[in-house]
């Protein structure tokens, strides 16, 4: 039986679908899907059309610097460094961005007559439409014309940049795919909140190596490369600068290493292919087993271990909301990251003060604002059970005594790691007394202005703050920082005074004690300020963290 369909070209006399006719029609599908995004509103085309440029024009000069760089003894290092920093950030981009395309979703194809072995090759010519392939061709062709001289070494790099190319976008696609239900779920939603985390760790990584090699030369990256330039796709960089060389055999070897990969990460994703197609989700399972269902739930091992009353119950609701809510989690471990990487980084590099160690109890005294509009729309329940100033004292403290369960511990490793570091065991005290008056300051003007000046954070996107409330947002947090310092002005004070005074580094441990309860007392009378505010304002409260 013969079917055929003369406008598509999609079948075959044997009824299965061309492949070549697939693969136009994804690729169409593509531009399609493109194309109609940018014409939802004149916002997205000027950010799409801004975006496309900026990435353009600094791949461009990232091809001229690049083509400059012949010549120089260290290019090859530079080159295959490069490519493969390229193939990991195409590896890793779609576990944190999985909603930038459309065809990183295979699923969305499941219910069509496709195979997928075709699909993949189909998809694979989708994925060259966009900014990001454009982009990486122009760094792949810089690094491999760094590294060409002579006839034989262009030939090659003709070859070379496109299998890398594909190598890229192939092994982005074959993770997706793999990873494609997780990506979907709340756990995938999860790790793509924590990309600004990924990003904030990479950029400090980056700029130690950049001070190392800074002071040591590109010479350190030799033995780096030498294994990079065995894997795809730096192999086939490193083909081209193995035949500049002369290293005819070397190179063919490289090459065919590429072209493996590529195969592969082909196979791979086909199988990833056909386990999606193939293969029911959870919500075609059956349901769980009725008896599982009908056990009832035990109190935790932390409420255990936490205070009785309305304040255990506080605290262990705070603490789940840290563990569980996608844009809690990723506040809190940016937090975490930034408040250990800042006096760690600098303490390591040589340039660091261990004053510095003070940034961990700021970024998470941070988490202390706004703490009704992290509630959101659920905010409403909490109202329901505040009728009275007492209530929203509870309330209030059960949060702050969440946050220390964490803070506390971390900001005294934090001081202790830092000042390991450098040496300086002397200054421990004074600056954990400093560390605890700060925290205790951001505690309570946290309160307050949770009280005063409480915002929306939607739920979806990355957008940390609703539309319309980003000036509520700016006073409370900027606005609370300038307070909680005014606040903390008095132990800064005497530790100057201590540090600068004749005899007065003999006494500076009693900054500690000092610092410890200054902080204290500041924290609960920012509490007891906050409580009735917040008891007296409910409906407008209710009303600003639910706008999101």
């Amino acid at each position: 039986m013969t079917s055929v369909d003369s406008t598509s070209g999609l079948t075959t006399a044997a009824g299965t679908p061309s492949p070549t006719g697939v693969t136009a029609t994804v690729v169409r599908l593509k531009r399609s899907l493109l194309r109609n995004g940018l014409r939802q509103s004149g916002g997205r085309r000027a950010a799409f059309v801004v975006s496309a440029v900026l990435a353009l024009l600094f791949a461009a000069l990232q091809l001229l610097g690049l083509i400059f760089l012949r010549g120089n003894a260290h290019a090859d290092a530079v080159a295959v460094l490069g490519t493969a920093v390229l193939g990991l950030g195409w590896a890793v981009m779609p576990l944190f961005f999985p909603g930038g395309d459309e065809t990183l979703d295979p699923t969305r194809l499941v219910m069509l007559p496709l195979r997928p072995r075709p699909l993949a090759r189909a998809l694979l010519a989708a994925s060259l439409v966009g900014i990001g392939p454009p982009f990486t061709l122009l760094l792949l062709t810089g690094c491999a014309l760094s590294v060409a001289h002579g006839a034989a070494a262009w030939a090659t790099l003709v070859a070379a940049v496109p299998l890398a190319l594909l190598v890229c976008v192939a092994f982005a696609r074959a993770v997706a795919a793999a990873n494609v239900r997780l990506l979907s779920s709340r756990k995938g939603r999860d790790l793509a909140v924590l990309s600004g985390l990924v990003i904030a760790v990479g950029a400090q990584l980056v700029n130690f190596a950049a001070r190392q090699l800074g002071s040591a030369g590109l010479g350190q990256l030799a033995p780096v490369t030498d294994v990079l330039r065995w894997l795809p796709p730096a192999s086939a960089v490193g083909a081209v600068h193995s035949v500049s060389e002369g290293a005819y055999g070397t190179a063919a070897v490289q090459l065919l290493l590429t072209g493996a990969a590529l195969i592969l990460i082909i196979a791979v994703w086909a199988r990833s292919l056909t386990r999606l197609m193939t293969s029911p989700d959870g919500s075609t399972l059956q349901a769980a087993d009725p008896g599982v269902r009908g056990r009832t739930s035990t109190s935790t091992g932390l409420r255990s271990l936490l205070p009785a009353g309305r304040t255990g119950t506080v605290m262990e609701r705070s603490l789940r909301y840290i563990w569980r809510d996608p844009k809690t989690k990723a506040a809190w471990v940016t937090s975490l990251a930034i408040g250990l990487i800042v006096p760690v980084f600098n303490a390591l590099q040589g340039t660091g003060s261990i004053y510095f160690a003070c940034f961990a109890a700021g970024m998470l005294g941070i988490q202390m604002y706004n703490q009704f509009g992290q509630d959101t729309s659920a905010f409403w329940m909490v109202a329901m059970t505040i009728s009275s100033g007492r209530d929203a004292y509870l309330e209030l403290r059960g949060r702050a005594l969440a946050l220390l369960v964490i803070t506390l511990p971390y900001a005294t490793l934090v001081t202790v790691v830092t000042t390991a570091l450098l040496g300086d065991w002397p200054r421990l005290p004074e600056v954990l007394g400093l560390s605890l008056a700060l925290l205790g300051a951001m505690l309570a003007t946290g309160a307050w202005t949770s009280a005063r000046f409480p915002y929306s954070i939607p739920q979806e996107g990355y957008k940390n703050v609703a539309p319309g409330q980003a000036g509520l947002a700016w006073i409370s947090i900027f606005g609370g920082m300038v307070a909680a310092a005014l606040l903390c002005s008095p132990v800064i004070a005497l530790t100057i005074w201590l540090n600068v005074s004749d005899g007065g580094a003999s006494w500076t441990w009693l900054l500690l004690p000092i610092g410890t309860a200054y902080g204290a007392t500041v924290t609960l009378l920012g509490l007891r300020l906050a409580a009735p505010r917040a008891a007296a304002h409910l409906p407008e409260i209710l009303t600003a963290v639910s706008k999101g």
